[in-house]
């Protein structure tokens, strides 16, 4: 038996790699059904002010196509909250960057108060969309 009934993560996957798939991968342990929302390009572009390189309907495909991936869902806002109000997630899964930001240290709270877990993974050293970008030169 899985600790969670429902989880829920997020992302860009802009140039999919293993660290997009490990995170998946590790999510999927932690729950029965797991719902990715996939950022689009307007939500990327106001708030990284770039358009990601592969379109926002085939990074959704790229997402769903992945076998721990339950449902797919496109992000069109930050507002973490308001996709629990949505989807009734039990857990939120996010890199261990995030962990200790005002943001998610708000949301840490505001999810106590509705029974709602966060759990960090480990961010895959090495690897990102933006190592990526690099070594071929975008």
């Amino acid at each position: 038996m899985k600790p969670y009934k429902i989880g829920y993560t997020t992302g860009v996957f802009d140039l999919f790699h293993v660290g997009h798939l490990n995170i998946l991968k590790r999510a999927k342990e932690q729950c029965e059904y797991l719902i990715v929302g996939v950022s689009t390009d307007e939500l990327v572009m106001e708030y990284k002010n770039k358009l990601p390189v592969i379109p926002h309907q085939e990074r959704f495909e790229i997402v769903k196509g992945i076998k721990y991936v339950d449902m797919v869902v496109p992000q069109t806002n930050r507002d973490k909250f308001l996709a629990w109000e949505n989807l009734q997630f039990n857990v939120m899964f996010v890199g261990d960057d995030w962990k200790g930001n005002a943001l998610f240290n708000k949301l840490e709270i505001k999810f106590k108060n509705v029974g709602v877990d966060i759990v960090y993974f480990p961010y895959t050293i090495g690897v990102s969309s933006t190592i990526v970008k690099e070594k071929i030169n975008i």
